[in-house]
């Protein structure tokens, strides 16, 4: 007698087999479309016992081949043993027994844990993609947070700094030079030159925004000189941020949302 050998389909979670390939090796008579609904008059149930599933096949008819869809069925291992009992045939008792020894190694201790080994492994596959997308999904919230955060303030900047401050140091912090930033604080009515020295207009004289220092030089003749020079306290300075603010210039600070 010949082997019995019907194909197994593992893809499932359950072992099936073909409809069409068992009636085949069962050596029905009966034409399939006709077979299958009587064998499931029997009590099996679609989705149960068997799942519908179609297949291009190609046949010879005659001279040419053609390609016909034809309905199949995908039969669970219990379906299939029991209709190898309807059958009544010695054919239909090996195919029975060949059934039996695919169950018993489906359910050996061995098969049952390589199953699953293959279960866990996807499971791990699952939670490696998943914290992959919430890794992608953090850093670009990350990034939405750092873009919605302020940018550096200046005022926190000047708050932090101690000390008078040069108009060279103060127009540094607008890439300006401070001849430009004491020829625009003259425009603006907020000093004015007296030889060599800038000097606040009364209005602002008694604002606390600058102070001066004297310096003790000596000239040509080794005799020394007083010098008075002004410098701007923290205070001044913020005033001057808000005079240019109102006139739309900034500091780098706030332009470029990084020191400079």
């Amino acid at each position: 007698m010949n082997e019995i050998m019907i194909t197994v389909n593992f893809d499932d979670e359950k072992p099936t087999v073909s409809g069409r390939e068992l009636h085949e090796a069962l050596m029905v008579t009966t034409p399939y479309h006709k077979w299958f609904p009587r064998m499931c008059e029997y009590g099996f149930t679609e989705g149960r016992d068997f799942n519908l599933d179609k297949n291009v096949r190609v046949q010879n008819e005659g001279c040419r081949s053609v390609a016909r869809e034809l309905i199949d069925h995908r039969l669970t291992i219990n379906m299939a043993k029991e209709l190898c009992m309807i059958q009544r045939t010695e054919i239909g008792k090996r195919c029975r027994e060949y059934f039996l020894e695919i169950e018993r190694k489906w359910n050996s201790p061995d098969a049952i844990l390589a199953r699953a080994l293959l279960i866990a492994n996807h499971q791990l596959q699952l939670v490696k993609c998943e914290n992959t997308k919430l890794l992608e999904e953090n850093t670009e919230q990350a990034e939405k947070i750092k873009g919605m955060l302020p940018k550096a303030s200046y005022y926190d900047y000047v708050l932090n700094a101690e000390g008078l401050m040069p108009i060279s140091t103060i127009a540094k912090d607008y890439g300006k030079s401070a001849i430009w930033l004491n020829k625009w604080l003259h425009e603006q009515g907020i000093q004015y030159k007296q030889g060599r020295v800038w000097l606040l207009y009364q209005k602002y004289a008694d604002m606390g925004y600058v102070k001066s220092k004297t310096f003790t030089v000596s000239d040509e003749n080794g005799n020394p000189n007083a010098k008075l020079h002004f410098c701007w306290t923290q205070k001044g300075r913020l005033f001057i941020y808000e005079l240019l603010k109102e006139h739309g210039i900034l500091p780098l600070i706030e332009r470029n949302g990084s020191e400079t």
